[in-house]
């Protein structure tokens, strides 16, 4: 058995390895790009199939048809379209029970003639559903009995014995992902949808997450009056412990913030803390943003304008909070 050489790898572009390695890569790549010349209106069809019936998307496989139509299915459910597998041999003995007149059935299966698959086929026209049929043969016996039929083969398996499902199994899953992201387009599923489907991932945090909901209020919001000297900005500042202080008229609205920035430039400049009021020195219009915006949005922001701290207002510039990225790392929005 060969080993890599002492202190680093092998050879980077030489070994036979790599070669094998780009080799099922290429045979891969072309079976997906296969696909796109053959989708005609077959798939038209079975996205219409789907978006006319009131039920169900079941996808179905056996061996790594099933592997696939699984991760098929999760992806349809996490896009806007209610899916779930059921695994063919189970859907013999009782399963397929769950298949109602409204529902779609996706059949799986390379050489479309999968016995597992093709039992279910009567069952499945006695109760009414639909049957898109994903297969790499055209003539097959699944693909004639379906009410839609996608090509999902490849001309040649990536294993060197053209055996192993390889290149088969990975135009399927593209083609799957193609069906689910054109029903997802079509239904017009947006950010907000997708994050209420992933409301305990850090996707569903980032989309659904709230400025309101990580934003400092009340005595954790430093502010000081535009009539106050520096030195009480200062000490304003310091007890926050944000950086900056918001800068208030006497309505309570926000008309500028003081920084960490402002402070050393008025030192630098030898301004008089004591006489020097804080109109005089703080940074006017600053960045603001709403309370109801996401905390995505603020993000956005502050990298955008290379600032660390926000201000939270209201429709009538009121300060109502405010927040830096301690507190956005905080709520695990970054």
């Amino acid at each position: 058995m060969k080993t890599a050489p002492a202190g680093g790898g092998f050879a980077a572009e030489q070994h036979p390895v790599l070669d094998t390695a780009r080799t099922v890569l290429e045979i891969e790549a072309q079976a997906i790009s296969g696909l796109i010349r053959r989708l005609d209106a077959h798939f038209v069809r079975a996205v219409e199939l789907i978006m006319s019936r009131r039920g169900r998307v079941i996808v179905s496989g056996i061996g790594k048809s099933g592997h696939i139509a699984r991760k098929i299915a999760s992806t349809f459910a996490s896009t806007g379209t209610p899916a779930y597998f059921v695994h063919p041999a189970e859907a013999s003995h009782g399963d397929l029970g769950m298949v109602a007149r409204d529902d779609v059935f996706i059949a799986l299966s390379n050489s479309g003639e999968s016995a597992e698959i093709l039992a279910l086929v009567p069952l499945l026209k006695r109760q009414g559903a639909k049957l898109i049929a994903m297969t790499g043969n055209a003539a097959s016996t699944l693909a004639q009995e379906a009410d839609a039929h996608l090509y999902s083969g490849a001309e040649k398996e990536a294993c060197p014995l053209n055996l192993a499902p390889t290149a088969s199994t990975t135009a399927a899953l593209a083609l799957g992902d193609a069906l689910a992201v054109a029903l997802m387009s079509a239904k017009g599923f947006t950010e907000d949808d997708f994050a209420a489907a992933h409301p305990g991932g850090a996707l569903g945090r980032r989309l659904l997450t709230h400025v309101r909901d990580v934003m400092r209020t009340g005595a954790s919001t430093p502010r000081i009056g535009h009539e106050a000297t520096l030195m009480d900005g200062m000490l304003e500042m310091s007890r926050g412990r944000m950086g900056m202080t918001a800068v208030l008229d006497g309505a309570g609205r926000v008309v500028g913030v003081f920084t960490d920035g402002d402070l050393r430039r008025s030192i630098e400049r030898g301004t008089d803390m004591r006489s020097t009021r804080m109109d005089e020195v703080m940074t006017r219009n600053p960045r603001t943003i709403g309370p109801d915006r996401l905390a995505a949005e603020a993000v956005e922001i502050m990298e955008r304008n290379k600032v660390n701290q926000l201000l939270v207002v209201d429709e009538h510039q009121q300060l109502v909070g405010a927040l830096n990225m301690h507190d956005l790392f905080r709520g695990k929005v970054i």
